[in-house]
């Protein structure tokens, strides 16, 4: 009888596998250098002597350079004056209206929503005040003119909220 073929004739895969790397490599830096030749226009094909421009004649003289005096160019010896310094100005004074002050900071959150449901945007500050206690102020602003404050008060006084006013006088080192 005769013997059937053996199974152990396979071809080896690793040639043809590293085969079909190497020449993807290859088509892909020749595809990557000819895209890169193209996008920016250079044509390593063409001769790299420019055409010919008739040429302006060129004058023979060099142009003089600058002379600089060293002693020109510091300042003199004579004390100058100082610049007049800036005077001071008085700082504007900052309004603010005080909606309320109360010892518990919901009370103080109530009215401030209830200012926020009218319009009028308002900031808490918390501070203790001497044998008293902690307070929170409900104030409304600052407004740098009259005239906001008063319509500003005209409005919360039609909603039944009485306002103080209060002025505020910025230290010269707190403005800009």
């Amino acid at each position: 009888m005769a013997q059937p073929a053996s199974r152990n004739t396979r071809r080896s895969g690793g040639n043809s596998i590293f085969t079909g790397v190497l020449i993807g490599l290859t088509v892909g830096a020749v595809l990557a250098v000819g895209v890169a030749l193209w996008i920016t226009g250079s044509n390593p094909f063409t001769s790299a002597t420019p055409p010919a421009v008739p040429s302006q004649p060129v004058p023979a003289t060099p142009e003089a350079a600058p002379s600089f005096d060293f002693y020109k160019v510091l300042p003199s010896d004579t004390p100058s004056e100082l610049p007049p310094s800036a005077v001071p100005t008085a700082a504007a004074p900052r309004y603010y209206l005080q909606a309320g002050a109360f010892q518990n900071a919901d009370d103080a959150d109530n009215l401030k929503a209830q200012l926020a449901m009218l319009g009028v945007e308002a900031v808490i500050q918390t501070g203790e005040v001497a044998d008293k206690g902690v307070f929170h102020r409900v104030r409304v602003g600052p407004f740098n003119a009259m005239d906001e404050v008063n319509r500003t008060r005209s409005l919360l006084t039609q909603n039944d909220i009485p306002a103080t006013l209060v002025k505020e006088i910025p230290n010269p080192q707190e403005t800009p």
